[in-house]
């Protein structure tokens, strides 16, 4: 964990059950939920249960197991939504550059439609 890690941070709440909210998945390693301002018709969020800032974090200080565990999890989640066939995107913004705002890792598991470029214009 970095010691940067704010333990206040939403995602943290979440975690610890102090903000409610409706799992779609979970296991040791992630959390899955549907995100509260959809930019999809499916949009899902997918955090690891570590306390991670981003990805760039997360591939640094996580040990195999949990990097394995939760992209294993990110997979399974966006089937079970079912997005296998018709494709999805997943995305993960990172520091302030790449407009990250709450500093948890997340997963942002997209579609339910044909989805536009990935950066607009």
């Amino acid at each position: 964990m970095s010691d940067r890690y704010d333990q206040n941070n939403i995602f943290a709440k979440i975690l610890r059950k102090e903000i409610p909210s409706t799992p779609l998945y979970e296991d040791e390693y992630a959390y899955a939920f549907h995100d509260l301002y959809p930019q999809a018709p499916i949009h899902i969020l997918v955090i690891p249960k570590g306390a991670y800032i981003s990805m760039n974090d997360f591939t640094a200080n996580a040990s195999m197991e949990e990097i394995a565990g939760f992209f294993k999890a990110v997979g399974l989640v966006a089937r079970n939504a079912g997005l296998a066939d018709e494709g999805w995107r997943m995305a993960s913004n990172i520091g302030e550059n790449g407009g990250q705002e709450i500093p948890h890792l997340h997963i942002h598991i997209l579609g339910g439609k044909k989805l536009g470029p990935l950066l607009g214009p």
